[in-house]
């Protein structure tokens, strides 16, 4: 025991400054060195550092891309150049680029919804092909055609994908299951529901033994607009609907304290749990309505891929665009332009595949972590607080 008092400081002995040869230096030494580099929250950044922050990590990425390019003996320059005019070079391309964007802008939209409310909806996959499958089946249930069949088609996918959106929901605000594994199984049941339906003599071609969905694009054709099909408006259409959703109604504004904090939410008297299944209904319901657009806009069939990873990469696009509707637009543009380069390039460079998923990974990651560098900032050792402020 008397070796163990020791190792502290006395009250006189650190007054006095006569510690002991046996002594341990200051009883909180250990506590009084700072880490080499710490995260600290940023407060206040202006517009002009975020753009700056952006410009940045665009140039890095697009260096770092560089280097990808030489590694496998291809010209940077022309690669970028062929990403631009693969994307805008001609009209065709235009609006092959245009017709990328459609779904990313969309479904982004839609997680987005769902992700102002802490409700992280990874099922955005399914519920496309759930939309998708519900309007396929009015092609082939009904004897309908036209505009009426486009109507009930967009209806059913808003139906199809609100309710197997709705399920999670449900589960979630009930007994507090963790949301990201429920929708993300889910999207693991709408791709195997469509390989039984592939299966099916109802949903094949006549006089085909391949199990695909028979081609409908001939009862069911989305109308276009300057050669692309109308649904560009309806995307523009529900950004603009989404915002003042969002910001100019009650419910908007009761998405926004659940998200903040649902026991305030509580407390304030709202019906938590009718509020979150509303809106991860209205999640997948926008999801959907994209499965609607695949279906008889852009494939003219169902497939697997009808959702094609859009589901994914429209949590980026949310992410990126901090939830606005508006940036969602641009962000999508952005995130379209890459795919449709990265196929261009594929094409007329003969890149591989996988090096162009990489490029777009690349930039992609660089582009993320504009956001960590605008909301955060490093402080090292040595700075006061005065120079963290």
């Amino acid at each position: 025991m008397k070796d163990l008092k020791k190792n502290f400081y006395s009250p006189d002995q650190a007054g006095s400054g006569t510690a002991g040869a046996g002594d341990v230096g200051p009883a909180c030494d250990f506590q009084s060195k700072e880490p080499l580099v710490r995260i600290t929250k940023r407060e206040g950044a202006s517009l002009a550092y975020k753009a700056l922050v952006i410009a940045i990590c665009l140039i890095l990425a697009l260096l770092t891309g560089a280097l990808l390019f030489l590694a496998i003996g291809k010209s940077p320059l022309l690669a970028y150049k062929t990403i631009l005019t693969g994307s805008f070079g001609t009209a065709t391309t235009f609006k092959q680029t245009i017709v990328i964007w459609v779904p990313l802008l969309v479904t982004g939209l839609a997680v987005g919804l769902a992700f102002r409310m802490k409700f992280w909806n990874i099922g955005g996959e399914g519920q496309i092909l759930m939309g998708g499958i519900a309007a396929t089946s009015m092609v082939i249930y009904t004897g309908l055609s036209g505009t009426p069949l486009l109507i009930l088609m967009a209806i059913a996918a808003l139906i199809g994908g609100g309710i197997f959106a709705a399920v999670p929901g449900f589960f979630k605000a009930k007994w507090g299951t963790n949301e990201t594994l429920f929708t993300l199984m889910l999207n693991y049941i709408a791709i195997n529901l469509i390989s039984l339906l592939q299966h099916q003599s109802a949903w094949k071609p006549e006089g085909s033994n391949f199990p695909i969905v028979k081609d409908i694009s001939d009862r069911a054709v989305l109308p276009s607009v300057f050669g692309i099909h109308i649904g560009w408006i309806f995307s523009l259409l529900l950004a603009l609907l989404v915002y003042l959703y969002m910001h100019k109604t009650k419910q908007g504004y009761e998405i926004s304290v659940v998200g903040d904090s649902i026991n305030t939410a509580r407390y304030a008297g709202m019906n938590t749990n009718k509020i979150q299944v509303r809106t991860i209904a209205l999640s997948g319901a926008l999801c959907g309505f994209v499965g609607f657009m695949q279906v008889a806009g852009a494939d003219g069939t169902l497939t697997q891929d009808t959702s094609g990873g859009v589901g994914f990469t429209a949590i980026t696009i949310a992410w990126l665009a901090k939830l606005n509707p508006f940036a969602m637009i641009i962000v999508a543009m952005f995130i379209a332009v890459l795919k449709r380069g990265s196929l261009a390039i594929q094409s007329t460079m003969l890149i591989p595949a996988s090096a162009a998923d990489l490029l777009t990974g690349l930039i992609l990651f660089f582009m993320l972590a504009t956001d960590f560098f605008i909301e955060y900032k490093l402080v090292f050792r040595g700075h006061s607080k005065s120079e963290e402020a």
